[in-house]
């Protein structure tokens, strides 16, 4: 039987992978599904992935959020991290809803992290100003002020030290200069002070795969704002996607 639950894919560098959600339960509605991102990324190539993807989940047939590692705004793409070029300057709303025949809604996908854990994860219920920062290869932010997002933040890319701040503190820093767990925990301190001293945030969020090691590293941050682990982990992108597609901005 068909349902109109909304639809997230999680377009990245390596993979595109969706699944229907449930946005009564914050879950996936049925197995998500992986694809490889085609080589080269380019626009085209993708729309014809997320047909392929969609056609998979022939019983859901509701709007479609999708994520995109780059800068977005009202559906074009601004920047391109580790996906094609092509896409910046590309109407990805306008391209997908096209190649899809779907309703079709485009957006950050730190932001789609941080919408889906406020709404059903760690920040449930959290009052005031939430920042997700994800780390994995940069360092993705989304800012939260109760409920409203506040897009396209990049907090990764201010200049800390004469550094990026994703360039010294993001995860793959930590393994690329094989750093201790402590050295790390002192860079991420310097980060999240200045975090603390430009937008005083209520609580940080910590998302990315290696957030499910917050107890290693988390503990070691000293800083005066709660911090704690993201826990929708993976699922985080499609989620909010999903979400954001049904409800609009935020």
């Amino acid at each position: 039987m068909s349902t109109d639950h909304p639809l997230g894919i999680d377009f990245g560098g390596s993979g595109i992978k969706g699944a229907p959600v449930d946005l009564e339960t914050g879950d996936f509605a049925a197995e998500r599904e992986r694809i490889a991102t085609p080589q080269p990324s380019t626009p085209a190539a993708v729309a014809e992935v997320f047909a392929e993807l969609l056609g998979r989940f022939p019983d859901h047939t509701g709007p479609v959020g999708v994520t995109v590692p780059g800068v977005v705004r009202r559906g074009v793409v601004g920047s391109a991290a580790n996906i094609d070029d092509a896409w910046i300057g590309a109407d990805a709303d306008q391209l997908f809803s096209a190649a899809t025949g779907r309703d079709v809604h485009v957006l950050n996908d730190a932001d789609a992290a941080g919408i889906a854990e406020v709404r059903f994860g760690a920040a449930r219920n959290q009052r005031g100003l939430v920042i997700l920062t994800t780390l994995g290869t940069g360092i993705g932010s989304a800012l939260v002020h109760d409920g409203v997002l506040v897009p396209n933040s990049e907090l990764g890319h201010l200049e800390i030290d004469s550094h990026v701040a994703e360039h010294r503190a993001a995860n793959s820093a930590r393994e690329s200069e094989d750093l201790s767990m402590q050295e790390w925990a002192e860079r991420l301190t310097t980060y999240y002070r200045v975090l603390e001293r430009l937008f005083s945030p209520d609580l940080i969020v910590v998302g990315g795969g290696v957030s499910k090691h917050a107890a290693t590293f988390l503990p070691m941050i000293d800083i005066e704002t709660p911090i704690i682990p993201a826990l929708l982990r993976n699922k985080a992108g499609i989620i909010g996607a999903a979400l954001y597609a049904r409800e609009g901005r935020f």
